[in-house]
């Protein structure tokens, strides 16, 4: 009597032991298929799965739960994926608009590089170069023509001076001239003047 009862609990304790066994094991796979990662999911069904034959036998509730949990990383992957697309949509906007910028900006660079380097001369662009050569060309000329002004003006005033002196020559020439003839016609008046008084003096006698 005392054995079966021994048998009994036996049985009755190794019952309870593949119970708790089997309900750890059930707990055990439910927080795996809830916190592991799908391919360590499969990993675990396929290990906590009984055999037939050359078959594995899987529960139908890790099955649901397995395909559930896939679904939802697709899901989440998926909408990573068009999140991700759209932020390289954004990106690649971004990007186009950058490089429309700075070509504008490369565009008004090389306008303002080129209106440095370029000079506006009555109407005429033209290079800083091409200016001086310009402007130092004028004041050569210009110095030139005061060169030559300068040098006519010194030559008409030389000119000048020998016509005034010259001039004053003749003056004092012709003067002398005046005064000689005027010497020679008061003379010439005088002897005129004395040959009438003696053909005067001749008649009365």
């Amino acid at each position: 009597m005392k054995l079966l009862i021994s048998c009994l609990l036996l049985t009755l304790s190794f019952c309870s032991i593949n119970v708790m066994t089997a309900q750890e094991e059930a707990m055990t796979a439910g927080q795996a298929l809830r916190q592991e990662s799908i391919e360590k999911q499969f990993d675990m069904v396929i290990r906590k799965s009984g055999r037939y034959q050359e078959y594995k036998v899987v529960k139908r509730t890790w099955m649901d739960k397995l395909k559930a949990n896939t679904i939802d990383t697709l899901k989440t992957l998926e909408d990573k994926l068009s999140t991700a697309r759209e932020e390289i949509a954004k990106q690649e906007t971004t990007i186009n608009d950058l490089q429309t910028s700075l070509g504008d900006t490369n565009k008004d660079l090389e306008a303002v590089s080129e209106e440095k380097d370029n000079m506006n001369f009555m109407g005429v662009a033209m290079t800083k170069s091409s200016y001086k050569t310009m402007m130092w060309s004028i004041v050569g000329v210009l110095l030139a023509l005061l060169a030559f002004f300068i040098f006519q003006f010194k030559n008409s005033n030389a000119v000048t001076v020998r016509a005034k002196k010259a001039l004053a020559e003749t003056e004092v020439e012709f003067e002398d001239h005046r005064r000689r003839s005027l010497e020679r016609e008061q003379k010439v008046m005088r002897k005129l003047q004395d040959e009438i008084n003696k053909q005067r003096k001749a008649g009365t006698k």
